[in-house]
């Protein structure tokens, strides 16, 4: 039987998650990244349990055209450390809540990568995971001026929500 894994024709992020428990938050990520324009395909792929299927599945994406890894795990959390460690590209990672520590466990075992193996980290839950969608459209509008429009667009938006104090 041979690997299986969900693809997304013209993915350029795939999303990661050590397990689909973490699919609530992720799914902000996903419906971010949506709603920036960016084609990103999602998968549950544990790097302690499916060693082997994530290995297949980033050397499979990359060849497919992903661009930039977003990763989110609990626990020991060591889902972004293993893709940073065997890809070149940008890996972005997002510490989930888990059993124990409120997911500080996650965080520091992200953000305390050995020198030469960096991972992106940021905040725990839901707003590290929407953080690493938008960070994931900055660095893909580098080289692509339609996400760069959608993302300033996006903060326009964002800046608008902000109501200002009434004068009086």
């Amino acid at each position: 039987m041979g690997v299986e894994f969900t693809t997304e024709e013209g993915a350029i992020v795939g999303v990661l998650m050590g397990s689909s428990s973490d699919w609530p938050t992720m799914q902000k990520c996903s419906e971010t990244l949506s709603n920036l324009g960016i084609t990103h395909e999602c998968n549950a792929i544990s790097a302690h349990r499916n060693a082997e299927r994530l290995a297949a599945y980033v050397k499979d994406a990359e060849q497919r055209g992903v661009k930039v890894y977003i990763c989110a795990a609990g626990g020991a959390a060591h889902l972004a450390g293993v893709v940073a460690a065997i890809t070149a590209l940008p890996v972005l990672g997002c510490p989930m809540k888990a059993w124990s520590l409120e997911g500080l466990d996650s965080l520091l075992s992200m953000a305390q990568m050995p020198k030469g193996v960096p991972v992106a980290t940021f905040a725990i839950g839901s707003a590290g995971a929407i953080n690493a969608a938008i960070f994931a459209a900055q660095v893909l509008s580098l080289s692509d001026d339609a996400i760069g429009e959608k993302l300033l667009a996006f903060r326009q938006e964002q800046s608008e929500t902000i109501q200002e104090l009434p004068q009086g």
